[in-house]
């Protein structure tokens, strides 16, 4: 895939919604988590399989925030789209919004911030078509990207056994 043209974060970006209902919550009322956090996964998935046209795999949740409740009746409208590619890997932001279906008011409620790497047919990593970048948003959503890589580059250094 590496020959393959660059795209837009526009070209694979996903929209889904969700209804929360009485299975996806706890005793209170308020979505679970958990049900978020696999809702999120599913969204940013169908990103980098689309950016990438392969099987992708989750290699890493960097950050995901709960900013807000959201309730049984409560519609759910997940945004996701790439933020950064690298040679193999690419990290896909996923914004949650939770809406109410008889006002239409909206408040975000979750972000979160992904990792994916491509896979070939022997489910070895592979090259990832580059990242085209288009509105002020997508450099923007890259610059901080990239301050993510880095960090977690750096982390990740700093963590490793020293002989």
């Amino acid at each position: 895939m590496s020959g393959s043209p660059a795209k837009t974060p526009r070209d694979s970006a996903v929209e889904a919604r969700y209804l929360v209902m009485p299975q996806h919550a706890n005793d209170a009322g308020i979505v679970f988590g958990g049900t978020v956090m696999s809702w999120i996964d599913m969204a940013a998935a169908m990103v980098a399989q689309r950016h990438c046209g392969l099987k992708v795999v989750t290699v890493s949740v960097d950050s995901l925030s709960f900013l807000a409740p959201c309730h049984v009746g409560d519609h759910i409208v997940l945004r996701a789209s790439a933020n950064y590619v690298g040679h193999t890997s690419m990290e896909v932001g996923v914004q949650v919004t939770r809406e109410n279906p008889f006002t239409g008011q909206q408040v975000r409620t979750t972000t979160a911030y992904l990792t994916f790497v491509a896979l070939d047919a022997r489910e070895q990593p592979t090259p990832m078509p580059p990242l085209r970048l288009e509105t002020p948003d997508d450099f923007r959503r890259h610059d901080h990207a990239r301050l993510r890589v880095a960090a977690r580059k750096e982390l990740l250094q700093r963590l490793r056994p020293r002989p």
